[in-house]
């Protein structure tokens, strides 16, 4: 009898670990909810959704708000569906994090509207306030002579990253060409020195050293200047010096998108 008994309360003690543990799996189950989104499936947890009250997502997943299913009982929402990647980054981490270079600043703010998330709105916002206020902000790069600063090339643009993309196309060619003379030519946040510049009848040459051999001439760096600028979408607003007749013979160029 004892042993029977021993036996029955073995069992019972399985019978409701199985349960427990049959309950828990249940609820972990029911805690994680697929979104479609735009045709896109993102499967998070409950309370990431619900982490905002009075929001969109909080209350179509506590039932406040209607919301269609999919074919596979999924919840549908029509926008889109890329987009829903920053949305709910947002809500899993607390705080606006987007990739570098991201440019669709207005579209996620509208997405951030339709969620009824105004912290992440708000935090959209500030970020593209922020963007367009550097943009406006102009970045010059100056090449000029070490001893003469009123001789050489002045870059002015809107846009940080052309001016850094110039320089460094202007320092590699130069310490392509300036093997063995480091010394020919110093870079510092927003100038270029060379050491040396002349006058000759074919225009001003940046050069290497005393013996008059030279790198290139100030009119090809325009040209190049120039060139690049077009290729990433800026156009020349114009020669800050127009007084010498053409955009070659000018001191200083200016870009704008």
């Amino acid at each position: 009898m004892e042993r029977k008994s021993n036996r029955r309360a073995k069992e019972s003690e399985e019978n409701h670990s199985n349960s427990e543990g049959s309950e828990q799996d249940k609820d972990y189950k029911t805690s994680l909810i697929t979104l479609n989104v735009g045709g896109y499936l993102y499967i998070t947890q409950k309370q990431t959704l619900t982490k905002y009250p009075d929001s969109f997502l909080e209350g179509v997943i506590n039932g406040k708000i209607m919301c269609p299913c999919d074919a596979d009982g999924h919840y549908f929402i029509d926008r889109d569906g890329l987009l829903f990647r920053h949305v709910l980054n947002f809500l899993r981490n607390g705080e606006l994090l987007l990739p570098e270079g991201f440019r669709e600043n207005q579209l996620l703010a509208h997405e951030a509207d339709f969620f009824q998330l105004k912290v992440l709105s708000d935090a959209v916002k500030s970020r593209w306030e922020k963007e367009q206020l550097a943009s406006r902000e102009t970045t010059f790069l100056e090449i000029t002579d070490s001893h003469d600063r009123s001789q050489g090339l002045r870059i002015f643009c809107n846009a940080p990253e052309f001016i850094a993309k110039i320089k460094s196309r202007i320092v590699l060619v130069s310490k392509s060409r300036l093997d063995g003379f480091p010394e020919e030519f110093s870079v510092s946040s927003n100038i270029i020195q060379f050491k040396y510049f002349i006058k000759s009848e074919n225009g001003t040459r940046l050069v290497l050293k005393e013996d008059n051999t030279f790198v290139c001439t100030l009119e090809t760096l325009k040209f190049e200047a120039i060139m690049m600028a077009l290729k990433c979408g800026f156009r020349l607003l114009t020669s800050l010096d127009c007084s010498k007749g053409s955009i070659v013979h000018s001191d200083a160029l200016h870009f704008i998108k």
